[in-house]
């Protein structure tokens, strides 16, 4: 995940060299029934999570099920899936936040949330706070986060945190591991350190994950998507304060009182 590399730093006037860790940048490039689909810029850990992730949150794939094989490489992903046509018609449009595109901009095809969860404030403030405990963002200021947590008994807990250059990757190696996990999304939500852009409100709308919160911003498409999907989007959670941009119904009434 890190890499030490030498460098000159400059201080009171001078420069001295010193080394400095920096997080490992990889390309994947993925391949599907033969054929090249899309060559990734990822963080090197969770390549399988992050391959069954991006497919599904594309609408490449509407299961795991439908992967006859997936083999890794050292920088490559070659996967066999059961409806190679459905890749002809995926990602035509380009959008914001260094993501891939969507298919789903056109309001027929947008897909609609079925899960009826409320989460409660309190719950939304921790998991946000819970990410920022990790040592390579720490160190390295240099990577997102995202989180994902489930509910347990009355509350939800952390079942998973993932680290990659990217927020879009760690998005998709979260939605890869559920689906690896046979995770239920709709009794789950996720937290995040960047922007919420249109294309994280996607990703977390196919998946079913009913809530997205972050310390950042959003943006306007993102909640234009979360008002027509049924996503509940939150930014600015910073201490006990936060902004609830869409479907403010899915925070359980009694945190709001």
């Amino acid at each position: 995940m890190l890499k030490e590399v030498k460098c000159l730093k400059y201080h009171g006037g001078t420069f001295v060299e010193t080394e400095h860790k920096v997080v490992k940048e990889e390309p994947l490039a993925i391949s599907i029934n033969g054929r090249h689909y899309v060559t990734a810029m990822i963080s090197p850990k969770m390549k399988k999570e992050f391959v069954i992730g991006h497919l599904f949150s594309e609408g490449i794939i509407s299961g795991i099920k439908e992967i006859v094989s997936l083999q890794l490489a050292e920088n490559t992903a070659n996967v066999l899936i059961m409806h190679p046509l459905k890749v002809v018609a995926a990602r035509k449009i380009i959008v914001s936040g260094c993501g891939t595109g969507s298919s789903f901009l056109d309001e027929s095809k947008l897909p609609k949330m079925t899960s009826g969860m409320n989460i409660d404030s309190g719950d939304i403030m921790a998991g946000v706070k819970s990410i920022l405990q990790s040592e390579v963002h720490e160190t390295t200021g240099g990577v997102h986060l995202v989180g994902l947590f489930e509910k347990y008994v009355h509350k939800y807990v952390q079942i998973r945190v993932v680290e990659d250059i990217g927020r879009h990757n760690a998005l998709d190696k979260v939605i890869g591991y559920g689906l690896l996990k046979d995770i239920d999304f709709g009794k789950t939500f996720v937290t995040c350190t960047g922007r919420i852009s249109s294309e994280m409100a996607l990703k977390c709308a196919v998946a079913n994950i009913p809530l997205v919160a972050s310390r950042g911003a959003t943006t306007s498409l993102a909640i234009e998507l979360g008002e027509k999907t049924g996503l509940c989007i939150i930014g600015f959670v910073r201490g006990e304060q936060m902004n609830v941009y869409t479907h403010a119904e899915r925070i359980s009434q009694s945190s709001r009182d």
